[in-house]
This record gives structure tokens, sequence and C-alpha cells, in this order.
């Protein structure tokens, strides 16, 4: 396992969320509807004036085919950002303890080195911290 696959799952944890917000968005244009009001008259003599509302949605059946290919294409996108969270979730549990929190704490969350090593306690500094964790990427 390396840093890069680490960082890796950062990425697709944000694509999933990411993924599935697009999704939302196009199911909502799809049931998007439109009102409107337009005028006419008889075609035939007495030529009245009459009010007409239409109602309908403005998704079309090309927009229907690319909604379709869109959410395949952002379900295979989900997939693999999946795989790859779950293989790095995998690697997560073969490491010590220790080495998954500060993992977890510096790289999924985002803390500096002084955060995380505050939340270690144990008089463990913000460069002990480091080192301990480049040591042991260094080591895989």
């Amino acid at each position: 396992m390396d840093k890069k696959l680490l960082s890796d799952y950062i990425d697709a944890c944000e694509l999933i969320r990411e993924t599935e917000q697009q999704i939302r968005r196009l199911r909502a244009k799809q049931s998007e509807t439109t009102q409107d009001s337009v005028r006419g008259s008889n075609p035939e003599f007495p030529y009245n004036a009459q009010h007409f509302k239409i109602e309908g949605t403005t998704f079309s059946m090309r927009d229907d085919a690319r909604l379709l290919e869109k959410k395949k294409l952002l379900a295979d996108r989900r997939a693999a950002a999946e795989e790859t969270r779950v293989q790095v979730e995998r690697w997560m549990v073969t490491i010590p303890a220790r080495m998954q929190r500060i993992i977890r704490w510096k790289l999924f969350e985002g803390l500096t080195w002084e955060e995380t090593a505050a939340k270690l306690g144990r008089k463990a500094t913000g460069d002990s911290v480091r080192l301990e964790f480049q040591r042991f990427m260094s080591g895989k």
C-alpha cells in the first residue's frame, strides 16, 4: 500500500459523494415541469379569443437518452471509487491501531501533525508523529 492509494481513497470518497449529488440533480431535472399560458381562437367564425394553460416537462427524448448514458457513466465511476475505498479499508485493518489513527486523522480528516499528536496523547509531538508515519510508509 502506498501513499498515492491513500490519497486516492480521499478522492474516491469525495467522488462518491459528488456522483450521488449529480444523480440527484439529473433526476430532479427529469421531473421538472413548466407551465405557460397561450392565446388562440376558434378556427371558425366567430373568432373568439381564448386562453389556454399548457403544462409539461422540458425533458425531451434526446435528454432522456443523455440522462441514461450519464447515469451509467456515474454508476461506473461510483463503482470504481467504491472499489478503491474498500481496498484501502481492507488494508487499514491489517496495520497497527496507532498507525490507523494517525492515517485517519492526518490524511482522511486533514488535521495538522500537531493536532494529530494532541489527539494521540502520550507526549507525542507533531514532528515525532510525522516521522513515525514516514518510517511506516517507507517500510511498506
